[in-house]
């Protein structure tokens, strides 16, 4: 029988270095599995970051106007006006929107962005605009409300109450400003019989409106539709508040560069009504091939490049809309590269000046009044 075979135990001190050895081993496989978890971990963090910045970047190549290395300095939100108010660069117009469609577009245009509304006693739709202002919940302090003085009112003793009816119907106790809507005056209780007087000296009818100003119910005021010589006519006198902004007929038919120039000069900002031309006008004017040249290179619509192109031209815009795509469509405006814009300019002064407005002969008036050489 052979003899048996023994293992011989291991001592107390090699048991416990066997242990440590154990545990060390098991401590280093740990550390090796969360060295590689935190690294995995750190490079999925930096792919992620490399893709979210990849997405962004492109998003931001397919959706804004390529640089080219041109001039693209941001176009301004706001302009100054003479008493330091700041009034939107561009509003919603409110003329020949219908009842039921304005206090929708209204609606539409504050859930946008927009600030700056724009409307006059004889459009007859205020209360409208007033209820969709409510409506929206918006402080009246971050809101420009602008509304015009009728023909039917320039008399002094007229003027506060069309006001105060305007006010009451916008449900506001004051307007951002208020707008002499025509240099012609009407006979209180007619259509359209000529005041002479009130016409040839407008000052009476201004000075009440300054009173306006020092009693609080209109923060700023000025003139619609006057020429340089009726401007002239005007700031002859000795006026306590300048007029803050003249609203004309501005598009690309209609660009009027003369009056732009001499309103810059004589520091009087211009507001441009009917800015992609008439009703009629519109679709003629969105297809002119320098806007659609601009457009399809800018990557943006031709409604935008006009419009940018009246806001860089350093005019506050009005472009009136109905429809909520083209509401929130008009007030995305761009800088137009300085070659662009100069196109654009170069093509809208070239042509032979198409004004789209004029109600001389409605109003039977036996002069143009839009004629320099002033008939009183």
């Amino acid at each position: 029988m052979p003899p048996p075979v023994y293992e011989l135990l291991p001592s107390a001190e090699e048991d416990k270095t066997s242990e440590h050895s154990t545990r060390r081993t098991h401590n280093n496989r740990v550390k090796k599995v969360l060295f590689h978890v935190l690294a995995v971990a750190a490079v999925m963090f930096v792919v992620f970051q490399g893709l979210r910045s990849f997405v962004r970047s492109s998003s931001k190549f397919l959706h804004a106007p390529p640089c080219h290395g041109r001039n693209l300095s941001s176009l301004p939100s706001h302009f100054t006006l003479p008493s330091g108010a700041q009034i939107p660069s561009v509003a919603l117009g409110v003329w020949k929107a219908s009842p039921g469609e304005v206090g929708p577009a209204v609606e539409t245009a504050l859930k946008s962005g927009y600030r700056h509304i724009d409307g006059a006693w004889i459009y007859g739709n205020e209360a409208e605009v007033g209820a969709a202002i409510k409506k929206s919940g918006i402080p009246r302090d971050e809101l420009w409300l602008t509304s015009k003085l009728w023909n039917t009112f320039h008399a002094p003793e007229d003027i506060e109450p069309a006001l105060d009816e305007s006010l009451a119907h916008l449900d506001t106790e004051y307007l951002d400003l208020y707008l002499v809507h025509w240099p012609i005056a009407f006979k209180r209780g007619t259509s359209n019989e000529l005041d002479v007087e009130l016409t040839a000296n407008p000052y009476p009818t201004w000075a009440k409106l300054e009173e306006l100003v020092d009693k609080g119910k209109i923060r700023n005021i000025g003139i619609s539709n006057f020429n340089i010589a009726r401007i002239k006519n005007l700031t002859a006198n000795p006026l306590k508040h300048k007029p803050a902004v003249n609203q004309v007929e501005l598009n690309y038919w209609n660009p009027q560069p003369e009056l732009l120039q001499w309103s810059k000069e004589n520091g009087l900002l211009l507001e441009a009504y009917s800015p992609l031309g008439s009703s009629d006008q519109v679709k003629e004017t969105l297809r002119v091939p320098e806007v659609l040249a601009i457009a399809k290179e800018l990557v943006i619509t031709p409604a935008q490049v006009l419009i940018s192109w009246h806001v860089q031209r350093g005019t506050i815009v009005l472009p009136k809309s109905v429809t909520p795509s083209r509401v929130v469509e008009n007030l995305k405006v761009v800088a137009l590269p300085d070659d662009l814009f100069n196109k654009l300019e170069e093509a809208a002064t070239s042509h032979k000046p198409k004004r789209i407005l004029n109600p001389s002969t409605g109003w039977k008036l036996d002069f143009d009044v839009f004629d320099e050489n002033l008939p009183f």
